[in-house]
């Protein structure tokens, strides 16, 4: 896996080695007993020597259930309480994974950092920069290891992209484009009281789906430098106060250039597609249809010649509900999550980081600003 984040980490305590961690079993506390909670759950208990020992949720009566469900042993009300339990070798957890809403993941990683407890917490990083900075720097100071899920880059398809701008097949990056055409059903948003706001949500389409691609975009073509953008709320104005649809461009401090659309208000979905073309002049496009499957590799143009395949299947469902797509990403979590337990063991650098994460943040909220003021945002 590519690693393109700077910050490291010395294990869940200074009295602890690298070797003992390595060799002993890792226990895992599970924070937010959510939609999310089973990929973290499956993810984990797929990895040998990791033991998911307990679960909490603001609501107690819910992370009772869930535990009793999942055959977890301890369930607790809080953050506080869960990273304060001890065995009865004296351990407690080593590393929390973080599926609380949004605006709640800065108060849990660093309560986290401040236990010595490594973190790997579910996207966004949060919904506001100085916040993720905040995180970044307490999970720094505290020297635990801090990873941020964005799954899509362990897709092979995403894979063979990154390795052919780094081998010089598609070239420096020039132009890219990022487009995230989603369907979401009205009970989608109503499901939960905090989504579709601002103060809970923290955005819409770019900030629960589109994010995840701008994160791939971004991957593939380096630094952005500017962004101009605007969004509007075109079918879901009923349910949400964020916005359901989006556009923008940006501008990267190499010159390239790229444009994204994004909407939650497409029926029927067209997935996610991101294409990169680079200054040989080959193109390489990766298309999620439906929401959820493997991102395969469907246009790939380099020379005289173009491979691709049928970018929506007519066999398929194009509309997919919230528990099927989590449920197919799965295979993609549990190998983002063993690539983090791989960095707590070994002292080493998760794939994504804090600090990687923070940068579709940055872009995402970007666009916002812009639409506001009506005026690009330079970087």
């Amino acid at each position: 896996m590519s690693v393109t984040g700077t910050e490291t980490s010395t294990g869940p305590a200074a009295t602890e080695t690298t070797a003992e961690s390595a060799v002993r079993t890792l226990r895992v506390g599970i924070a937010g007993g959510g939609a999310i909670f089973r990929n973290h759950l499956e993810a984990y208990r797929a990895l040998q020597d990791v033991e998911v020992v307990a679960v909490c949720d603001i609501d107690a009566e819910r992370a009772g259930q869930v535990a009793a469900a999942n055959g977890i042993e301890h369930a607790f009300g809080s953050v506080t309480d869960l990273l304060a339990w001890r065995g009865a070798d004296g351990r407690g957890i080593d590393l929390i994974s973080v599926c609380t809403p949004h605006p709640t993941h800065e108060a849990v990683v660093t309560e986290a950092a401040a236990a010595r407890v490594h973190v790997l917490c579910e996207k966004p990083i949060a919904i506001d920069l100085a916040a993720a900075e905040r995180m970044v720097a307490a999970c720094r100071e505290a020297a635990v290891t801090f990873g941020v899920l964005f799954q899509r880059r362990f897709w092979p398809a995403a894979q063979r992209i990154r390795a052919a701008i780094d081998d010089g097949t598609l070239g420096d990056p020039i132009l890219g484009h990022c487009s995230v055409l989603l369907h979401r059903e009205p009970e989608y948003y109503s499901a939960t009281d905090w989504r579709g706001t601002w103060a809970s949500d923290g955005g819409g389409v770019l900030m629960t789906q589109g994010i995840h691609y701008i994160d791939l975009l971004q991957w593939f073509m380096g630094e952005v430098v500017e962004v101009h953008g605007h969004v509007a709320t075109y079918v879901h104005g009923d349910h949400i106060e964020v916005e359901d649809s989006a556009v923008a461009t940006l501008r990267f401090a190499s010159g390239a250039i790229a444009t994204v659309q994004a909407s939650t208000a497409v029926t029927p979905s067209l997935g996610v597609q991101v294409r990169v073309t680079g200054s040989t002049g080959a193109t390489a496009q990766v298309t999620e249809f439906p929401e959820g499957t493997d991102g395969r590799v469907d246009i790939w143009a380099a020379g005289d010649s173009v491979g691709a395949q049928e970018t929506w299947p007519s066999s398929l469902n194009p509309n997919v509900d919230l528990a099927t797509i989590n449920g197919a990403l799965i295979p993609w979590h549990r190998a983002q999550v063993a690539d983090f337990v791989d960095a707590v063991r070994t002292g080493g650098t998760p794939a994504v980081t804090g600090e990687e994460a923070t940068k579709s943040l940055r872009i995402l909220l970007a666009v916002y600003e812009s639409s506001r003021t009506g005026k690009p945002v330079i970087f």
